[in-house]
């Protein structure tokens, strides 16, 4: 099929750069959401000439375009945004007749509502996404592709989705994750402010980010301190600002391989050298079905059907918090048989819940 070989994003340039109602091009479409990220950032002030240096370099960035932009270009972008030819309506402002920011401080140009022509759009950009379904290379987009396809119909027809995924609508930190990402793509180191659960205050810190990890809703980064070798997984919903720190040189990834590091085991919470243990459960008949069809771990394996019908199953897996809840989420549907160590921690944190003493 001719879909093997070009991929999406030339697909999507062709069909959507075309649109009366879309930017000229990917780089209008680069300088605009720079722009936007840039008047979002209410820690700095930004006058033309930062703004002209943001969108060169984000087109170097993304594009290898290194002859920059000019000055000119930059205000017509400004004067776009704040147009209503492209849905934003933009509320940019000087003052101090020298620097640029939004007068709603809440405003970005990607929570702008969908026209009747975006949403046009958008149901073609999902059929050419559909053709894709089936390749090998493309299948962990498939429920994207379903999400899309149930918003954009539910927008057109003004009905209730048929489609419920998990989300956690009140989750913070998701802000952070286009700075995140880009840090460890581009090797850049952040200047973190952060608080722990435990914490009473939050700290500041450098931070060297490796890797971006979500897990139940929740995103986290997996990095380092400075001057520390010890691996942390920081809740992106626990941070209270991240900056780039430009003059600090990033420190490689040497502690861990994020193509295996999640291989055994559930959640984000796991030490570098965490060892996994052989865990071997009982579970009743009830039950059994349930963590058959789906697996506490994917290393999970029957080792006996009982005559009553209820199983016994054995996985490799590390023992953390992330584990210890989900064999707490089967209540009295599970026994653990081994290790004795994760036996007695079960056994005491029962104890502790019905407030009896042991």
């Amino acid at each position: 099929m001719f879909l093997r070989n070009i991929t999406f994003f030339h697909i999507f340039d062709e069909k959507f750069s075309k649109q009366p109602n879309m930017p000229a091009n990917r780089n209008a479409l680069i300088r605009y959401k720079t722009i936007d990220n840039c008047l979002r950032n209410k820690y700095r002030q930004w006058t033309l000439e930062d703004l002209i240096d943001a969108c060169s370099d984000a087109l170097y960035e993304y594009e290898g375009i290194d002859k920059g932009i000019s000055k000119r270009t930059v205000q017509m972008d400004i004067q776009m945004m704040r147009s209503e030819k492209l849905g934003y309506s933009a509320p940019i402002v000087v003052y101090d007749n020298k620097y640029y920011k939004y007068d709603d401080e809440d405003y970005s140009i990607t929570d702008t509502p969908l026209t009747e022509q975006d949403l046009r759009v958008m149901s073609e950009a999902v059929e050419v996404l559909r053709q894709f379904r089936g390749f090998s290379y493309f299948s962990e987009m498939g429920d994207i592709v379903s999400r899309l396809e149930d918003h954009v119909t539910s927008a057109r027809q003004k009905t209730v989705p048929v489609i419920d995924f998990e989300k956690n609508e009140s989750l913070k930190g998701l802000k952070y994750l286009d700075i995140i990402y880009h840090a460890i793509v581009n090797k850049q180191v952040l200047i973190m402010k952060y608080r722990s659960f435990r914490a009473r205050s939050a700290s500041d810190f450098i931070f060297y980010p490796y890797l971006l990890k979500e897990y139940r809703n929740r995103w986290f980064v997996f990095g380092i301190k400075k001057e520390s070798s010890t691996l942390m997984n920081l809740a992106l919903d626990r941070i209270h600002q991240i900056d780039i720190a430009e003059k600090e040189y990033y420190q490689e990834n040497t502690i861990f391989d994020p193509a295996t590091f999640f291989n055994d085991m559930v959640g984000v919470t796991k030490n570098a050298d965490t060892k996994a243990e052989t865990v071997r459960i009982w579970v009743n008949v009830e039950n059994a079905p349930y963590v058959e069809t789906k697996p506490i771990h994917k290393s999970q394996r029957v080792v006996e059907r009982l005559e009553d019908k209820s199983v016994i199953f054995e996985m490799t897996v590390v023992i953390n918090p992330e584990f210890q809840r989900e064999l707490f989420g089967y209540a009295n549907g599970i026994k653990v048989l081994s290790p004795q160590p994760l036996v007695d921690f079960i056994k005491n944190k029962l104890i502790q819940a019905c407030g009896l003493d042991e």
